[in-house]
Formats: C-alpha cells, structure tokens, sequence
C-alpha cells in the first residue's frame, strides 16, 4: 500500500491500505469457504477504522525522524515488539482482526503453520510485491528499506515468542474459551 501511495499520490497510504485489505478480506472468503464466520465482515467496518487511522497517525508523527542509526534501530526494534504485542492480543481470543490479521490467520488454519510463522511469509511476499511494483513505478526501490525488511520478517517471529511467553495469552484463550460452553442445565 505504501508504495502504491506513492505512485498514485491523489491515493493516500490509509486509502491504499483500505483497497489491499479488502482484497484480504475476499481471500478469506476464498480460502475459508464455508468456515468464513459472517461476523468476520465486520472487519470492512474495521478496515475503515484502521486506514483511517494510519492516515491520521502519518500525519500526528510527521515530526518523528530518528536521525542516528542506534535511534533508528532502537525505534524499529522496540516498533516491532509493541506491534508483536499487539498482534498477539488481537488474535488470541480468535474474534474479529483487521483484515491483514486475517488473511494470515486464514492461511494458518489452511495450511496448519503456527500464526506467527505464516505472518513473515506472508509479509516477505508483500515485500517482494512492492519491491516489483517500486521497480516497475520508479525504475527503483522507492517506499522500501531495511525497516521494511527487517519489520517482515521479525514481527511473526515476536509473535511466537509472546504467544509463548505471555501467561495473559492463554488467559484471554481461556476466557473465549469459557464463554462458548453452555452453562450446565442451560440446554
């Protein structure tokens, strides 16, 4: 979406971001078929939210410009745990994500690969997509650096790890878990 934002500049980053997770959303209903739960196109009105909110975020941090490398790096590492975090808690109680979650979680229920472990597949393979079109557009890499690399592939690896780590992660599974039985003498 970045990249497409750059070329097509009357498109911002959040509208670009919208059309591709709408496409994610339909590859769910593909790959999901009959397991695709209705209440997952709740993450249309999700994805209005959220690319709503990247345009407002790009515009609040236009300021945040990390000059030395050690600040960079430090940015993209702590950005990367806090966005892993946050990840891991969306989808522990396995209701509605936004539509990039989901995709990857569909993936993952198709294929039987551990969430975290799709998700840097499935970000490498959005790299390698905008690394194309970046050449394509520019006749270079434009919108892509080492923190897009580097953002790929460690985030679904810190998601493993807090998915492992986080007794709050199990408790959340437990708590979705609890609701969903019938209390006894209900039925």
């Amino acid at each position: 979406p970045y990249v497409l934002s750059l070329r097509f500049t009357g498109l911002s980053f959040g509208v670009c971001t919208f059309l591709f997770n709408m496409l994610f959303i339909l590859g769910q209903v593909v790959l999901l078929k009959k397991a695709f739960r209705p209440i997952q196109l709740l993450q249309i009105a999700v994805n209005v939210l959220f690319s709503a909110m990247i345009d407002v975020s790009m515009a609040a941090l236009w300021f945040f410009q990390p000059g030395s490398l050690p600040v960079r790096l430090g940015s993209l590492v702590v950005g990367c745990v806090i966005l892993a975090v946050g990840i891991s808690i969306e989808v522990a109680p396995d209701t509605l994500v936004v539509p990039g979650e989901g995709i990857v979680r569909a993936i993952s229920q198709v294929s039987g690969k551990r969430f975290g472990t799709v998700k840097v597949y499935f970000d490498v393979t959005l790299i390698v997509i905008a690394v194309a079109l970046s050449l394509l557009f520019f006749g270079k890499l434009n919108g892509i650096g080492v923190g897009t690399v580097v953002s790929a592939l460690t985030v679904g690896k810190f998601v493993n790890i807090v998915d492992r780590h986080f007794p709050l992660l199990s408790y959340i599974r437990t708590l979705k878990d609890q609701e969903a039985e019938p209390e006894e003498g209900s039925e």
